[in-house]
């Protein structure tokens, strides 16, 4: 594996300024509280190519959301590769609701045969995982696939005791159990010796790292879990990817339909596909803006729906002046200009 093959984050000051030029900064409010959030803002910019959504979360500092940017530009001035399928599988993804509250979250996903269940939640205790994670088996069904997300929520011993009793459920996998690739590395040894048949995904450790490729180096993950914006764009994820030579689930960063298009392009994309992927977060905005959202109907994403001649969809006027935030747009002006001067 060689991590120069994998593309540099380049940023073009001159399309930089051209693209801030035409921020409209929109704030769409959440149906249920996600990653903390109740409210989700972002930036939408047009270029040569399209709309294309400058995201990173609000606390991210210059140096992380360098990376969202370059995607933003991939996005408004090239455009994205060919697809190589004409549609994409989509799981349902389950906040850290209480039990109770799981058969509505899935409602908002009809026809979806995966979920994936937040887990390892500051505040809560593994028994609500468990209750969690149970009430969407038996939503599912036996047949239905289960993975969990714990954000790097606990270490190496809570991740194999929780691994270990989450496991009676039939999980799909554990997305980013600890934080550390030597954790994830010794956690897969713990599992396999103890008899615990549960793959690991890299999430965070390839999204957040500046060697994205250790992870599969090192041997400490079964899948790599990718999103477009964290990595600098379509092309630059494709290269990881395929350096990285694991099975790849696509993910979202809790985008409007504008963003999601970029996480689209790329599962469209991919020479291989055998999982589905995160894309349907657009399900737990409470707005959107685009009149055609890139949410999926009965678990499917339509490539030929949402991506026309490697474009995404086009941003509505009415709505994005309903969720418009025309104070906020200095900031996010700045905080591109902030990047590119990186």
């Amino acid at each position: 594996m060689t991590p120069d093959l994998i593309p540099a984050l380049a940023l073009d000051p001159e399309q930089v300024r051209e693209l801030a030029s035409t921020v409209r900064v929109v704030r769409v409010p959440l149906r249920v509280r996600f990653r903390g959030l109740i409210e989700r803002e972002v930036a939408l910019v047009r270029g040569p190519a399209g709309w294309a959504e400058f995201g990173p979360f609000l606390d991210y500092g210059p140096g992380e959301a360098r990376a969202w940017l370059a995607a933003t530009l991939e996005a408004a001035y090239a455009g994205w590769p060919a697809p190589v399928r004409d549609r994409v599988a989509v799981n349902a993804t389950v906040p850290a609701v209480a039990a109770e509250a799981v058969a509505a979250v899935l409602a908002r996903f009809p026809g979806a045969t995966t979920a994936k269940v937040k887990v390892a939640e500051p505040g809560q205790a593994l028994r609500d995982d468990l209750d969690r994670v149970a009430a969407v088996r038996d939503v599912l069904g036996p047949a239905g696939r289960i993975r969990v997300d714990a954000n790097m929520g606990w270490d190496v011993r809570q991740a194999r005791a929780a691994i270990g009793a989450l496991a009676a459920y039939g999980l799909e996998y554990a997305e980013q159990p600890c934080p550390s690739v030597a954790d994830l590395a010794e956690l897969r040894t713990s599992l396999a010796r103890a008899g615990i048949d549960v793959p690991i995904a890299a999430d965070e450790s390839i999204r957040k790292a500046s060697d994205p490729l250790l992870v599969a180096r090192a041997g400490a993950a079964d899948l790599v879990v990718v999103k477009v914006a964290p990595l600098g764009g379509v092309r630059r994820a494709l290269a990881i990817v395929a350096e990285c030579g694991l099975p790849a689930v696509v993910s979202s960063a809790l985008d409007t339909s504008v963003g999601m298009a970029g996480g689209l392009a790329l599962a469209a994309c991919l020479p291989e596909l055998d999982h589905a992927c995160g894309l349907g977060t657009v399900r737990l905005l409470g707005g959107d803006v685009v009149a055609n959202p890139v949410a999926p109907v009965d678990g499917w994403l339509d490539v030929a729906r949402h991506l026309a001649g490697g474009m995404g969809p086009v941003a509505d006027p009415e709505l994005v002046a309903r969720w418009r935030m025309p104070d906020r747009e200095d900031w996010w002006r700045e905080r591109m200009l902030e990047c590119a001067a990186l």
